[in-house]
């Protein structure tokens, strides 16, 4: 088994698996359906395409270790409509400083390659649930030669050395 890792990491996130209407909330942690997103917005996959490699996307085994669990802040918003009278408010929770190791494992390891060349050049802008929240690097940690528990747990500690101490 082989794990690809990934570092998330940035001043706001956001996955939200359960936002309605005019509140957009955010889970503590990245969604696996979120990082499917990511994964596809890399490999060039466009909405109305098959959902073909959302299925082999979807297969992945996905595990995530958080590092830093930050901190949640909220965001209101006033949108314009088209011709709408009213304008449109919102509010969107967002993850401040928060640290993630995300694993996601398979046997294929050559798929696990594709997967993280593009990640490394991806076709569309990659973003940490939102638009408003790109990644800090490095966001491709590696492949390595584990499954997906012993791949989490082996690797070195994210939060940067400077900050260990104040948490």
């Amino acid at each position: 088994m082989n794990t690809l890792l990934l570092r998330f990491s940035a001043p706001l996130q956001s996955w939200g698996s359960n936002s309605l209407y005019d509140r957009r909330e955010t889970d503590s942690m990245p969604t696996k359906s979120g990082v499917i997103g990511i994964l596809a917005a890399a490999l060039g996959v466009k909405r109305e395409e098959s959902t073909n490699a959302l299925e082999e996307l979807a297969k992945l085994q996905f595990g995530v270790r958080i590092d830093q669990a930050g901190t949640k802040t909220e965001d209101f918003q006033i949108t314009k409509m088209g011709d709408k009278i009213n304008s449109n408010l919102s509010y969107r929770v967002y993850l401040n400083d928060a640290i993630f190791l995300v694993g996601l494992s398979c046997e294929n390891v050559s798929y696990l390659e594709k997967l993280e060349y593009a990640l490394k050049n991806p076709q569309f802008p990659l973003f940490l649930g939102r638009r408003a929240c790109p990644p800090t690097q490095p966001l491709v940690l590696g492949i390595r030669e584990s499954d997906l528990e012993q791949a989490l747990r082996d690797e070195e500690w994210l939060v940067p050395e400077w900050r260990r101490n104040a948490l």
